[in-house]
This record gives structure tokens, C-alpha cells and sequence, in this order.
């Protein structure tokens, strides 16, 4: 069957969401076009709202309505200590662990030539920043076990180097090719307490 021009741009528009192929998109756009329009319109109008005034903390570049987060605005953590991650999902993850108490520092992504990501395109500049300024003990790289995730480590080791911080990983335990986002919360913690020191 063929779809109409709005219909096929609704799906198409759908699959950008990670996991969602032609199928499933298909299967959403048919559920909110024939269900209740008031609860798409309701999903479009807060989906529009979110692109509106979210934006990332001046900060760590975690997702926040606010210039600074919640997390770097709480005078209990530790300033000091600082989880390097690919993206603010991962932040959430580590905080439903309970266990951290330091902050964060969100990339946007990893090293990646193939796809045009440099290290002037994610954060790896500010970071440098930071990490040489002497304000911070020690950076946590809480990467993906992937090329991209393995190579933007050693990159940051090479650049933020010094004899006054401590740059460690998480511990094996999170797979190889494994996506943080998808690990349970128990292997997340082993792999974190038992994090290695790299300098």
C-alpha cells in the first residue's frame, strides 16, 4: 500500500529514534494518527516545547532546561571527580546506580573520522580545558567497549595527561561492542567500582 505524502514523512520522520525501523514506525505513526489525537498532539506539542528550551549545562553539556544542571549545582559532590560519557542517557543510567558522587562530563559523542566527528566536534577541547586547569583529581572514562569508544580514551589520555590527575576506566565486565545503554545496572556497577587507573 502506498501512503500518502504526510503519512510517509511521519514515518520516515520516526525512524531516527534508535531501534525504530520502517516496521515499527509504520506500527507508531498508525497508533498515534489512529488513536487518540489528543494524546499526539499532546506528544508533539512537549516534543516541540523540549527542542524549544532544552539545551545542555554550561558546565558538564548534560541535557538541562537550566544553564547549570542539578547535578553541578548540588554543593555535596564531588567537584573534583569527573565521569567522562558519550551522552546524557548514560548520565542517567550511573545516577540510577546511586553510587556516584562526583560529576559529569557529557561528550556528544566519539571520536569518529568516518562519520566527521573530530575532536573539535564533541567536547574534547573543553575537556582538555578542564582537566589541565588543576581544579579536577581525577576523570572516569565510562565508555562504550567499542573502536570509537577505545580510541577516544586513548586520546584523551594522551591529551590530559599530568602528574596531578588520575585518569581511570571502568573495569571489564560491560561487554565488547557493548552500548552502556543497554547493560544491566549490576554489571554497570561492578564495572564501575572496579574501575582501573590508566595514569
Amino acid at each position: 500500500m502506498k501512503f500518502s505524502p504526510l503519512l510517509s514523512d511521519l514515518i520516515k520522520s520516526l525512524q531516527v529514534l534508535p531501534g525504530v525501523g520502517p516496521k515499527t514506525a509504520k506500527r507508531m505513526a498508525m497508533s498515534l494518527l489512529g488513536g487518540n489525537k489528543a494524546d499526539a498532539k499532546n506528544l508533539a506539542n512537549n516534543l516541540s516545547r523540549a527542542i524549544d528550551l532544552i539545551g545542555t549545562c554550561q558546565n558538564c553539556r548534560v541535557l538541562s532546561e537550566d544553564q547549570i544542571c542539578s547535578i553541578c549545582n548540588d554543593s555535596s559532590r564531588d567537584s573534583t571527580q569527573v565521569c567522562v560519557v558519550e551522552n546524557t542517557s548514560q548520565v542517567v543510567q550511573i545516577e540510577e546506580l546511586g553510587g556516584f558522587k562526583g560529576i559529569y562530563f557529557v561528550l556528544g559523542g566519539y571520536l569518529s573520522p568516518i562519520e566527521g566527528r573530530g575532536p573539535n566536534e564533541i567536547g574534547l577541547s573543553e575537556l582538555n580545558s578542564k582537566a589541565l586547569s588543576g581544579e579536577i583529581k581525577e576523570l572516569i572514562l565510562a565508555f562504550n567497549s567499542s573502536l570509537e569508544g577505545e580510541a577516544t580514551a586513548q586520546y584523551i589520555l594522551e591529551k590530559c595527561s599530568s602528574n596531578s590527575l588520575n585518569i581511570t576506566k571502568l573495569a571489564q565486565g560491560v561487554p565488547l561492542g557493548g552500548d552502556l545503554n543497554y547493560v544491566d545496572s549490576n554489571t554497570l556497577r561492578h564495572a564501575f567500582d572496579s574501575r582501573q587507573k590508566l595514569v
